[in-house]
C-alpha cells in the first residue's frame, strides 16, 4: 500500500497496448468441429468491445485460422488486437497472428475489436465453414434467436430470456455446449440443478417441424451461493498504520466499527529471505503514550469480540520481503503462521509493490493455508499496472491461488491513466476508471466475490486518484446493478462484487470519517 508517492504509469500505457490481455471470457460452444463464438465484452454509449473465441472441438490441431463476417450499414470497426485485419466495404477478414495460429484439440484463442455502432457481426465463417461448426440451419427452419441474457439466478438455477426468432417457431432449445438443457415454447427458460457459485454458457436454437435454426450468440452467467468464508458477503477493509505520518495515530481498538476487515500495515523483512516479523513501531508507541505489543494483542481480541477480522499486510511501498525460492516460501509460511498464533491475526495481505514471484508466493500461501486451515483470509493489494494483463506476476498469482484467495482490492490510485476492458484509456479519479479496470479482473478469471475497489480515504492519503465516497458507491452500484454508471457500462452485472478497501483507517479519521460512514452502510444494501 503506498503512502503518498505516485507512479508514472501513464508513460507505460503505450507499451501495454502491445501485450494487454484481451478482457472478457464468455466461453464457447463445444462442438465436433472448430467454432468461433462472438460476445460483447462491454458496451458504452453507441460503441462496444467485441470478442471472438475460436475453440478447436475437433481431434486435430489447427495450424491457422481465418474468421470472416459482415457488419450492417452504419456499423464500423475500430482498433483490434491479437489478429490481422483486412476489410472490403462492410466485410471483415481476421487472420491469426504469428503467435496464436496453432490451436490444439480442445484449446481456444481469442481476438477482439472495437465497434462503433450497435450492429453485430453477421454471416460469420471460420476457415470457410460456419462459425457455429454446423450448417446455417435446416431449410424451412426458423431464423436464429436473438442474443440471450441472464435475467435471474439462484444458488442452483439461471433464467435466460432472448428476442424471438424469425419465421414459424414451434419452440426453443437451450444448449450448454452440445448438451440440451431445456426446451420451452416461449422466449424464457430456467435451467435448474446447477451447482452453487458455478459459471455456465448457453446458446438457444429455435425449431419447428422442418428442423432447427442456427444457434444464437452465447450468454454466460454464474449462480449465486459463492462461499464467503469468515467475512460478510460484502465487506469494507481498512489499513491501520503501524507507523507515524501526517495522519491521525490510532490504537487498533479505536478503529471505526464500519470496518469488517482491518489490515495491519506492515509486516517487515529480515535478513532471512521470505521471513516476516512484526512489532509495534517505537515511534507509534511513543505517539500513543506507550502503546505496547501486549495492548495491541488485546485490541486484536477486542476487534474479534466485535465480529471483525484482523490480518497482517506484508510489503508496502518500502517493503523488501522477497519470496524467490522454495526455502523462502517455507520461511514466509512459517513466520506468518507464527505471527498469527502470537498476535491473533486471521490471515495475510500481499502488498509487495516491488515485484513478486508468483510461483514461490503461491507455494508460500498454500503452505500457510495448510497450517492455518480453511478460514485463512488471503487478500492482495496490487497496483493498477499489476492487473492490466493476466500475464503479469500479480494477476498470475491471483489466478494460481483462486481456490484459496479471499479478495483482490487493487489500488485504484497513485496510478495515472490506465487501459480499461473497453480498450480505452481512463484517467484516475473517475467512475469509468473504477468500473472499466475492475472489468478486466471480472472478465479474466476472478470471481466477482474476489474483486473489491481500493481507494484513498481522502486528501493526503494518496498523491492521485482521490474520489468522494459517493463515487465509490456509484461504481459499486454500476458493477452490481448496472445503475449509476459513467459513460462506460459493463455488458453484464456482478451482484457478488465483494466491496471496498481504503487506505487508510487513519486517513479516514483525519478526513472526518466520511469513507467508512458512507461506504460501510452502503455495502449492506448490495444484492
Amino acid at each position: 500500500m503506498r503512502r503518498l508517492l505516485s507512479r508514472l504509469c501513464l508513460l507505460a500505457v503505450p507499451l501495454l497496448l502491445s501485450f494487454l490481455a484481451v478482457p472478457g471470457s464468455y466461453g464457447a460452444v463445444t462442438a465436433a468441429a472448430p467454432t468461433a463464438t462472438f460476445a460483447k465484452a462491454s458496451e458504452w454509449g453507441s460503441s462496444y468491445e467485441g470478442k471472438y473465441t475460436i475453440t478447436n472441438g475437433s481431434g486435430t490441431a489447427l495450424s491457422s485460422w481465418q474468421v470472416e463476417f459482415d457488419l450492417p450499414a452504419g456499423t464500423s470497426l475500430g482498433t483490434y488486437w491479437d489478429a490481422l485485419l483486412t476489410t472490403s466495404g462492410q466485410h471483415a477478414t481476421f487472420r491469426n497472428r504469428e503467435y496464436n495460429g496453432t490451436i490444439a484439440p480442445g484449446a481456444s484463442v481469442s481476438f477482439g475489436f472495437i465497434i462503433t455502432g450497435t450492429g453485430t457481426p453477421q454471416n460469420c465463417t471460420l476457415n470457410g465453414a460456419a462459425c457455429t461448426g454446423e450448417g446455417p440451419g435446416t431449410p424451412g427452419a426458423p431464423g436464429a434467436p436473438g442474443t440471450p441474457t441472464v435475467t435471474a439466478r439462484t444458488d442452483s438455477s439461471l433464467t435466460l430470456s432472448w428476442p424471438a426468432a424469425s419465421g414459424t417457431v414451434t419452440g426453443y432449445r437451450v444448449y450448454e455446449g452440445t448438451a440440451l438443457r431445456s426446451t420451452v415454447t416461449g422466449t424464457t427458460a430456467t435451467v435448474s440443478g446447477l451447482a452453487s457459485c458455478s459459471t455456465h454458457t448457453y446458446t438457444v436454437k429455435a425449431y419447428n417441424g422442418e428442423g432447427e435454426s442456427a444457434a444464437s450468440a452465447p450468454a454466460t452467467g454464474s449462480t449465486s451461493g459463492c462461499a464467503t468464508g469468515p467475512l460478510p458477503k460484502h465487506f469494507l477493509t481498512g489499513y491501520w498504520h503501524n507507523f507515524v505520518n501526517a495522519a491521525t495515530e490510532l490504537r487498533l481498538a479505536d478503529t471505526n466499527a464500519e470496518y469488517d476487515l482491518v489490515a495491519i500495515a506492515f509486516g517487515e523483512a529480515t535478513t532471512t529471505p521470505g521471513q516476516v516479523v512484526f512489532g509495534i513501531d517505537p515511534g507509534l508507541s511513543s505517539a500513543l503514550g506507550g502503546y505496547t505489543d501486549a495492548q495491541f494483542k488485546a485490541d486484536v481480541q477486542t476487534l474479534h469480540n466485535r465480529g471483525k477480522k484482523v490480518i497482517l499486510s506484508v510489503g508496502g511501498e518500502r517493503g523488501a520481503i522477497q519470496v524467490g525460492s522454495s526455502a523462502a516460501a517455507s520461511a514466509f509460511a512459517n513466520s506468518v503462521y507464527g505471527l498469527m498464533q502470537s498476535y491473533g491475526f486471521d490471515g495475510v495481505d500481499i502488498d509487495l509493490e516491488n515485484g513478486l514471484n508468483p510461483t514461490y508466493m503461491a507455494q508460500a500461501l498454500r503452505e500457510l493455508r495448510a497450517k492455518a486451515g480453511a478460514n485463512l483470509i488471503i487478500t492482495m493489494a496490487p497496483q493498477t499496472i499489476d492487473m492490466q494483463s493476466t500475464g503479469g506476476s500479480y494477476f498470475r498469482l491471483a489466478l494460481n491461488i483462486k481456490d484459496i484467495l479471499t479478495v483482490v482490492h487493487m489500488q485504484y490510485y497513485n496510478s495515472g491513466s490506465m487501459l480499461g476492458c473497453d480498450q480505452q484509456v481512463h484517467g484516475q479519479g473517475t467512475i469509468n476508471f473504477l468500473t472499466a479496470l475492475a472489468c478486466i479482473q471480472l472478465e479474466n478469471g476472478l470471481r466477482p466475490d474476489q474483486v473489491a475497489l481500493g481507494l484513498p480515504a481522502g486528501p493526503g492519503a494518496a498523491g492521485g486518484g482521490v474520489v468522494a465516497p459517493s463515487v465509490v458507491t456509484n461504481a459499486l452500484n454500476c458493477l452490481a446493478r448496472g445503475t449509476n454508471c459513467g459513460t462506460f457500462k459493463p455488458s453484464r452485472t456482478y451482484p457478488d462484487i465483494r466491496g471496498a478497501m481504503t487506505w487508510s483507517v487513519n486517513w479516514d479519521v483525519t478526513n472526518g470519517g466520511g469513507f467508512a460512514r458512507t461506504v460501510g452502510p452502503f455495502l449492506d444494501t448490495l444484492p
